[in-house]
C-alpha cells in the first residue's frame, strides 16, 4: 500500500511539473502575440496614410509617357541633349530664315537643288579629266509602307477632330462647349498678334522647356495649380448661379430633370 501511494505522489507531481511546463509556453506564445499586435499598432501608428497627390490635368502618368514615349519625349526632354539642341537650332534657322530675313521657302528649295545640281555636274565632268571614278549618287525612292501609315494616322485624327467638334456642338456639355469657345476666341487673338510661323516657332520653343520645367519643378507647379484650379471652380460656380442657371432650357432637358 505504501508503494502505491508513493507511486501516485510521483504521478501527481509529474502532472504538476507538465502542466506548469504548459502554463509557461501559453504564456509565452501569448506575450510573443500581444507584442506583435503591438508592434502592428505602432506600424500602422507610425506609417501615415498617404493623400492622393493632385497633379496638372489630372496626370496619373510620367511626363515623358504623356509626351508620348520614346524619341519625340527624349527630343522635347533634353534626354540626347545633342539631339535636342540640333532640332532646336534647325527650327530657330528656319525661322530666321523664313521670318526674320523672309526668305522664301520656295526659292529656298529652288536654290539648293540648283546649287546641288551645278556640283553634282561638275563633279561629274571633271572625274573624267583626272581619271577618277565619277560620284555615286543614290536612288531616291519613297516607300509606300510609311507613307500608308502616315495618311491612315491623320485620316483618324482628323476624324476624331470632327467627332469632337460635333459633339460639341450638339449642346450636351456646355462647359466643354465655353471652354473651346475660349480657347478659339484666344488662339485667334494670337494669330491676329503675330503671323504663322511666329506662332509654330513659339509653340516649337515652349515645347523645349515647359516640360523639362515642369518635371523639374513638378511638385512646386501642382501645389499651385491645384489653388489656381479651385479658385476657377469657385468663380465658375459663381458664374452657373448668376448667368448659366438663367438661360432657358429646352424641353427636353426639363423632362430629364423631372
Amino acid at each position: 500500500m505504501a508503494d502505491h501511494d508513493h507511486h501516485k505522489e510521483e504521478e501527481k507531481k509529474g502532472e504538476s511539473m507538465m502542466d506548469k511546463i504548459a502554463d509557461k509556453i501559453h504564456d509565452h506564445h501569448s506575450s510573443s502575440s500581444s507584442s506583435s499586435d503591438s508592434d502592428d499598432e505602432k506600424k500602422k501608428k507610425t506609417t501615415p496614410l498617404k493623400d492622393k497627390v493632385y497633379r496638372l490635368f489630372g496626370r496619373e502618368k510620367p511626363v515623358h509617357k504623356v509626351l508620348g514615349g520614346g524619341k519625340p519625349a527624349d527630343v522635347f526632354l533634353w534626354r540626347d541633349k545633342k539631339l535636342s539642341a540640333g532640332v532646336l537650332g534647325g527650327a530657330t534657322a528656319a525661322y530666321v530664315l523664313f521670318d526674320v530675313i523672309e526668305y522664301h521657302l520656295i526659292t529656298l528649295l529652288c536654290h539648293g537643288l540648283i546649287l546641288g545640281l551645278v556640283g553634282l555636274f561638275l563633279w561629274s565632268n571633271i572625274n573624267t579629266f583626272i581619271k577618277k571614278s565619277p560620284p555615286h549618287i543614290p536612288e531616291v525612292i519613297i516607300p509606300q509602307e510609311p507613307v500608308n501609315k502616315f495618311a491612315s494616322a491623320l485620316r483618324i485624327e482628323i476624324n476624331r477632330g470632327f467627332a469632337v467638334l460635333r459633339d460639341i456642338a450638339s449642346g450636351k456639355d456646355l462647359k466643354k462647349f465655353l471652354s473651346v469657345i475660349a480657347g478659339l476666341w484666344v488662339l485667334s487673338f494670337v494669330g491676329s498678334c503675330c503671323d504663322f510661323l511666329t506662332l509654330l516657332y513659339t509653340i516649337t520653343i515652349g515645347l523645349f522647356t515647359v516640360p523639362i520645367f515642369y518635371e523639374k519643378y513638378e511638385d512646386k507647379v501642382d501645389f499651385y495649380a491645384e489653388k489656381a484650379v479651385a479658385e476657377l471652380k469657385k468663380q465658375y460656380a459663381v458664374f452657373d448661379a448668376k448667368v448659366l442657371c438663367k438661360i432657358p432650357r429646352g424641353p427636353l432637358k426639363d423632362k430629364k430633370k423631372d
